[in-house]
């Protein structure tokens, strides 16, 4: 047993944590999910897909921002929301290849 050991650093698996748990949302992943198939989007596009409040989308994104997960850019009228990281939606192959969920 004493040949085990945890194969992250702790400040990787804090920065993991955090991050897990600011995307722990059906709604969160779902953005991540559209933010892979298209690199940018707007907030009406968003939520002409998902179907929710507009209210309710801008606080998943807010929160999103805050935690670093999204960026967003202004053009005119738009405010656009990209990954701040692509490298994040190995979230969703984790999530179609996981027989738990």
């Amino acid at each position: 047993m004493s040949s085990l050991k945890v194969r992250l650093d702790k400040k990787k698996l804090e920065r993991a944590a955090y991050v897990l748990k600011s995307v722990a949302h059906p709604v969160r992943i779902s953005i991540i999910d559209l933010l892979q198939q298209k690199e940018r989007l707007t907030v009406s596009e968003l939520q002409e897909i998902l179907q929710i409040e507009q209210s309710l989308l801008s606080h998943h994104l807010t929160n999103m921002r805050d935690k670093g997960v999204v960026n967003t850019k202004r053009e005119g009228k738009n405010v656009f929301y990209s990954l701040t990281d692509s490298s994040i939606t190995s979230i969703i192959d984790s999530i179609n290849t996981c027989r738990i969920f």
